[in-house]
């Protein structure tokens, strides 16, 4: 979460010219309107825990989210971390993450507002590590150490990219949402909180795994193209960011349409009052959890919604533009 201050709405204008059951009350422009990402929009069929545990290399507790029938019949879930914006907490996603957790993932989120570097995320990953070796312990032989995910929003979406990169191939796929540009988390360090310039996300240095890049088209910060070539500007844009993701790794990007910088933070809907916030969280609900069930738990009907030209994330609809992918079979 990026609050809007005089400082940030006027870089975002420099950038701008120089570079379950159904929701049933959901806003009409997120509506899905394909098959595979309506599915994925309803809630998943396990009932959901939430808990705290405790922690990170900072001394910060997590929020986890999880299936209630954790476990059961031998099944070991895959695991994602969360990364929170910048002066965002967990509990401010809960909507999202416990609609992963619905799906059969094991969510962890530190509660920490300062998730940049990904380090926050590796350690939530090496606590349920801990976890699943631990006979003590309710996720005790329950998880599946070899399906992990990472997920954020702004700056913690660079969080996720970072553990992606940085993770020696633990972390197998990313979901980033709003990743703002380079030159925000630059050149505003007190914004931004991250401890240094290597902080800021850059998709050149992955080697492995796969990326998944949304953002909203409505949101002044984390733009969909930008009118500036990225060897001059630098990366300000989802564009930037998926073209400089090497081909060898899998990756996709897609806009969604109308919404701004914090709709992921609905409840599902926006709070009254609340800044950069247009339809909710609806429509980041669907194509995200189908990504991680293709990519974690390799779900055919899932991975088909990916498929560049042919997928269904790539059929016409009022809800998404500005799509591309690698994923040709």
């Amino acid at each position: 979460m990026w609050t809007r201050s005089l400082g940030m709405v006027a870089m975002a204008a420099a950038l701008t010219l120089t570079g379950g059951t159904a929701h049933a009350d959901a806003a009409p422009g997120n509506l899905p309107t394909g098959d595979i990402e309506r599915t994925y929009f309803q809630q998943g069929p396990s009932a959901v825990i939430r808990q705290q545990g405790c922690c990170d290399t900072g001394g910060d507790k997590y929020d986890l989210w999880y299936p209630a029938d954790l476990g059961k019949d031998g099944v070991r879930h895959p695991i994602i971390a969360w990364g929170d914006g910048t002066w965002a907490h967990p509990g401010q996603y809960d909507y999202l993450l416990s609609h992963l957790a619905s799906w059969g993932f094991v969510v962890i989120a530190a509660d920490n507002t300062n998730v940049g570097s990904g380090r926050e995320l590796l350690d939530g990953v090496d606590y349920l590590t801990r976890q699943n070796a631990d006979p003590g312990s309710p996720f005790h032989n329950a998880l599946d150490t070899d399906s992990i995910g990472a997920m954020g929003h702004s700056q913690g979406a660079s969080g996720a990219l970072n553990a992606l990169a940085r993770s020696g191939g633990r972390i197998k796929t990313a979901v980033t949402i709003e990743l703002v540009g380079q030159l925000i988390c630059s050149a505003i360090p007190l914004a931004t909180q991250l401890r240094a310039p290597e902080d800021c996300a850059d998709p050149r240095t992955l080697t492995s795994g796969s990326v998944f890049y949304l953002n909203g088209s409505a949101d002044p910060i984390a733009q969909s193209a930008q009118p500036i070539s990225p060897q001059v500007a630098g990366l300000q844009s989802a564009q930037a960011y998926y073209d400089a993701t090497p081909d060898s790794v899998i990756k996709a990007r897609a806009s969604l349409n109308g919404t701004s910088h914090n709709d992921i933070q609905g409840q599902p809907a926006c709070d009254a009052g609340q800044n950069d916030c247009v339809n909710g969280v609806y429509g980041f609900l669907g194509y995200p959890t189908a990504w991680f069930v293709d990519q974690l738990s390799h779900d055919q009907r899932a991975h088909a919604a990916f498929v560049s030209g042919s997928g269904e994330l790539f059929s016409e609809n009022t809800n998404w533009s500005n799509q591309q992918s690698n994923i040709t079979r």
